[in-house]
């Protein structure tokens, strides 16, 4: 079992929260200590960007952190650095890489799956890897024992619905709102009925993420989510902060965040 499956079976039903920073923001010597906040203040999964120069689904708050820490030539290899880091002070808590595919193919699917096992990485998003194209990646995730977790859209057809269903592990990612990330307007009750069909066809947990800045939002999709995923709002705080108050600043607002969806 997983160490995401093991989480959610020792959430016990209660909901978890997923975080988001990107790695190498505002500095790569501070990424580490960032992630450890996360814990300190409840993260029960993270959620790891790796740095891309063309984030598509990201909005200019997620992209500005991309820039900032590819001024500092962050690369994914050194991504899986800094979760090996993080490994040798937190060997429980999931770690999630979110990104693009382009880095890994760079890599080779093979050898990322392998180095990425290796590191302490449990699962991988990949944005841009639809399932029609995903054989060959979650080949060779599953083999190393990562979880493959797909973004599920509110424009997502039935059919592509249920082949996510059969390649999913760990969890899945709804995206709550049609837009990038950090967008607003979201409709509540909508997005409770559209989890509510998702289950019929997907069978691991589903998170609920974009659009999701602050606790009443996050305790109010927690009633018909597993997980809540807050990324922009935490990488605000980052990019607002003096480096050397980042880390009290994240554990701050992740602690509230936990509180409303507990």
């Amino acid at each position: 079992m997983s160490r995401i499956a093991e989480c959610f079976n020792r959430l016990g039903g209660q909901k978890a929260l997923i975080p988001f920073i990107t790695a190498g923001d505002p500095n790569p010597k501070l990424t580490v200590d960032l992630m450890l906040g996360l814990v300190d203040g409840g993260a029960d999964i993270i959620e790891l960007g790796v740095p891309f120069s063309d984030p598509m689904a990201d909005g200019p708050v997620i992209q500005r952190a991309s820039e900032r820490a590819l001024k500092h030539h962050v690369s994914l290899a050194q991504v899986l650095e800094m979760v090996a880091a993080f490994r040798l002070e937190n060997s429980h808590t999931p770690v999630v890489l979110m990104g693009y595919l382009n880095p890994v193919c760079a890599m080779g699917f093979q050898r990322f799956a392998e180095r990425a096992a290796a590191s302490g990485v449990d699962g991988v998003l990949t944005v841009d890897c639809p399932p029609e194209e995903a054989e060959e990646l979650t080949g060779a995730l599953n083999a190393a024992g990562l979880d493959p977790i797909f973004l599920v859209a509110p424009t997502t057809p039935p059919e592509r619905v249920a082949r996510i269903g059969r390649l999913a592990r760990g969890y899945v990612y709804y995206v709550s709102l049609k837009g990038v990330t950090g967008a607003g307007h979201l409709d509540i009750a909508e997005v409770t009925g559209k989890i509510a069909a998702l289950r019929e066809s997907i069978p691991v947990p589903i998170g609920v993420g974009f659009g999701i800045r602050d606790a009443e939002t996050a305790r109010a999709l927690a009633s018909s989510a597993d997980a809540i995923v807050v990324g922009s709002r935490l990488v605000q705080e980052i990019e607002a902060a003096e480096p050397q108050a980042a880390k009290q600043r994240l554990a701050r607002l992740v602690a509230e965040l936990k509180s409303a969806i507990r």
